[in-house]
């Protein structure tokens, strides 16, 4: 059941109670008798697990695609520089 909080428009309690989702809003301070409203915070959301990524939803053979043009291009790069900086200790 979520807890739902409540803050007194009159005296300015807050007040947090559990409720059901059928259950009726409060609208009565039980301090001061004055009307409640509902406070509402941001909701602390986590996504987990698969399908919350725009590539969870492509097929095997189109998500692999980039992934391995983008390994080749950074092997071929690092390879490029080692030979740089071999050719460089060789003329040393």
């Amino acid at each position: 059941m979520p807890t739902y909080q409540y803050r007194c428009t009159s005296c300015g309690d807050n007040l947090e109670v559990v409720q059901k989702f059928t259950d009726a809003s409060l609208t009565e301070c039980p301090s001061c008798e004055g009307e409640l409203r509902k406070v509402f915070n941001a909701v602390g959301v986590v996504f987990k697990g698969s399908g919350f990524y725009a590539t969870d939803s492509r097929s095997a053979s189109t998500a692999s695609k980039p992934a391995a043009a983008a390994a080749s291009a950074s092997t071929s790069s690092t390879s490029s520089s080692s030979s740089s900086t071999e050719s460089k200790a060789a003329a040393s």
